[in-house]
């Protein structure tokens, strides 16, 4: 009775102790980020808080040859000892006491785990501890899980930790696939990665891999011949970096997945390299501080291929921390395929169309061509394909500046007016707003995709966004078909394999000043989008789209897989169009087919030049109703150009001032038709 109550209390006391003290498991937490490709290979690996290389690893994701070696050499008991291995004590105090000095330990890999989570000195109080500890491990957690701790912090000389980061910066390759050499020399290292690092001391570490291969041998775990052939191996003579690709995407995906050790991506990580490699050789021929950024899609799930933000995160020259896929840029001419879509959509213009590119001035603005020179009659195909201005800037005078920025807003790309730009006007269609890489690829990718625009996937966890109509499906066609015909870059030949792939819609662009450089393709599958140009807005005179950016596209297209889709079909160039529509001329009013639409919105209250009492004697605004008729719903009101509501029913709000001065309100419908009124409020 009296045992069986001693047992009892000890085992109480056991169980306190464990609840009082568990496991210090916090450097196991601290871990390297790893951001994957859609394969699931590593594009990115960050260091952990502590400045170490350290990956999570289990037994499933080693060879199994490295497991049997490692328990071969170090714990041939494992998986039948309680976290102590009493043999293993009793045979190393008997060669210590016959050397009379310490020649063997007794540590067990689970011991090695209590001491690798619990740094101590070498003490025999630290011992004592260790075995309390690997006791402890050994009843919270079965072996599988033990050895995984292992295989996470084992050291390996420097900050390397853990096998996986150590079979990544010496042999390049994840330990499912070492072979005998490698995993002896992985296994050894441990004992002393200081001075058994075979990039330091190659003939240490090859002494103490054949130490391993042997005992390999005298365990049955390996054969002598395979151990022959593994000592014929040599030992790595330096350490490789860790993977860095796309570190713009990868830091973003990190930050949006907190806590997280593994982040997928979209990227394919064999081209995303390709063409980081291609961008860093196209940036030596650059000015020294000028950047690029690629973005590659995947037209059929909107996924994000390759996204090269600078050819160098680290060259601070080019200003390579800047991700300038995102960053917004104007686009130059690169928007007009969307201006003339919308164009064919409102039965303004036909493809065949014939108009004049000729001096016009649009009120006080006078468009001109890249080449400041004109062209004289063409047809609106002529006019894309060839990036001309006045057409260009003609059909936006029909569709409306307004109407044609809400629409890229509804389909999900984001205009950036200049400061102080209320509305945005006729030179938007030559670069007057600034849009990101991103977002320009995302509408070429709609041409792809049939009209429908929708965000561009780089995180295959995050909801996918909306799909919005920005063309109808005969629209994005005929756009697509026309830029097939726009010639390529001089210079830039297609094989025929890579023409017998089908054609690339191409359309160039170049920003005011020679700022920005841009190039966009499409094919039935992919869309590649291309910048050049300084980061900081500096001109480079002489670079611009089709000489600048245009070739790389090319470039990119030929590193893609060949299966490119079916091509589009051809432009049915003997099609006439109809009469109404067989030219357009400047100061015309638009002649468009279909059924009428409503009248256009026009502000009723407010009117222009009004001077609204609305401030009270304690400076506090009074709300005022905003009033207005005609018009498709639903409407949007704009103050200063920030909208303030959306009436899908109504047509009137409530709006209150933010104090004393002068606005202007708008009113848009659903077409993009608006009204505005300049207002003074006291």
């Amino acid at each position: 009775m009296v045992a069986i109550l001693a047992t009892g209390t000890l085992a109480a006391a056991l169980l306190a102790l464990d609840a009082l003290f568990p496991p210090p498991l916090q450097r196991l937490q601290d871990l390297s980020v790893t951001v994957t490709d859609r394969a699931g290979e590593p594009l990115r690996v960050f260091t952990n808080k502590a400045g170490a290389w350290r990956l999570p690893a289990t037994a499933d994701q080693v060879a199994p040859a490295f497991v049997d070696l490692l328990l071969a050499y170090e714990d041939r008991r494992f998986a039948n000892h309680p976290g102590v291995d009493p043999l293993a004590v009793l045979r190393a105090a008997g060669q210590n006491l016959t050397a009379g000095r310490v020649v063997s330990g007794a540590s067990t890999l689970t011991m090695q785990v209590a001491r690798l989570l619990e740094p101590r000195p070498r003490t025999l109080r630290s011992k004592l501890i260790e075995m309390a500890r690997a006791a402890q491990l050994e009843w919270r957690y079965d072996k599988r899980a033990i050895l995984g701790m292992y295989l996470t912090l084992a050291p390996y000389g420097g900050n390397v930790e853990g096998i996986r980061a150590a079979s990544l910066t010496l042999f390049g390759k994840p330990p499912t696939e070492l072979p005998p050499a490698e995993a002896a020399l992985l296994v050894a290292l441990p004992q002393a990665p200081s001075l058994l690092r075979p990039d330091r001391a190659a003939e240490r570490a090859r002494a103490a891999r054949d130490k391993v291969l042997d005992r390999a041998v005298l365990a049955g775990a390996l054969s002598p011949r395979a151990a022959a052939e593994a000592k014929q191996d040599p030992v790595p003579a330096a350490k490789l970096p860790l993977p860095a690709s796309a570190p713009h995407l990868a830091d973003a995906l990190r930050g949006a997945h907190p806590g997280q050790a593994v982040v997928a991506s979209t990227l394919d990580g064999v081209l995303q390299r390709a063409v980081e490699a291609m961008t860093r050789r196209e940036a030596e021929t650059l000015h020294e501080r000028a950047g690029l950024a690629v973005l590659v899609v995947d037209n059929r799930t909107r996924s994000v291929l390759t996204w090269v933000g600078s050819p160098d995160f680290l060259d601070e020259r080019r200003q390579g921390p800047i991700d300038m896929v995102r960053a917004v840029r104007s686009p130059g001419s690169a928007l007009k395929p969307f201006i003339y879509g919308l164009g064919f959509d409102e039965g303004l213009i036909h493809p065949l169309t014939q108009v004049a590119d000729v001096s016009t001035r649009f009120g006080a603005y006078a468009p001109r061509n890249f080449d400041r020179g004109f062209s004289g009659d063409l047809t609106i195909a002529e006019a894309l394909q060839r990036s001309l201005n006045v057409p260009a800037v003609l059909v936006l005078d029909r569709v409306g500046p307004m109407r044609f920025t809400e629409a890229l807003r509804r389909a999900g790309a984001t205009l950036v007016m200049p400061p102080g730009t209320a509305e945005p006007g006729l030179p938007v269609a030559l670069g007057g707003a600034s849009i990101s890489l991103l977002d320009m690829a995302a509408l070429y990718a709609g041409l792809a995709r049939d009209g429908m625009v929708a965000p561009l996937r780089a995180d295959p966890t995050a909801p996918e966004g909306a799909s919005n109509r920005l063309l109808s499906p005969a629209a994005a066609q005929q756009v697509r078909a026309i830029l097939e015909g726009a010639p390529p870059p001089t210079g830039v030949v297609q094989d025929q394999g890579q023409q017998a792939l089908g054609p690339i819609a191409l359309k160039t662009g170049t920003s005011y000043g020679f700022r920005d450089a841009w190039a966009f393709g499409v094919t039935e599958r992919f869309t590649v989008g291309v910048w050049v140009g300084r980061p900081d807005g500096t001109p480079s005179p002489d670079r611009y789209g089709r000489n600048t950016a245009a070739p790389l596209l090319y470039r990119v297209y030929d590193l893609l897989p060949r299966d490119r889709g079916r091509p589009a079909g051809p432009l049915p160039a003997g099609t006439a169009p109809p009469a109404l529509l067989r030219r357009l001329n400047a100061g015309e009013p638009a002649l468009a087919a279909g059924p009428r639409q409503p009248d256009p919105p026009r502000l009723v209250f407010p009117s222009n030049d009004m001077v609204l009492e609305a401030l009270g004697p304690d400076g506090q605004a009074d709300a005022l109703t905003l009033t207005a008729t005609g018009g498709r719903r639903p409407l949007s009101w704009l103050v200063d150009g920030r909208r303030v509501a959306v009436t899908p029913i109504r047509r009137d709000i409530d709006w209150t001032p933010g104090g004393a001065g002068t606005v202007r309100i708008t009113v848009l419908d659903a077409d993009g038709r608006s009204d505005s009124a300049t207002v003074e409020i006291r």
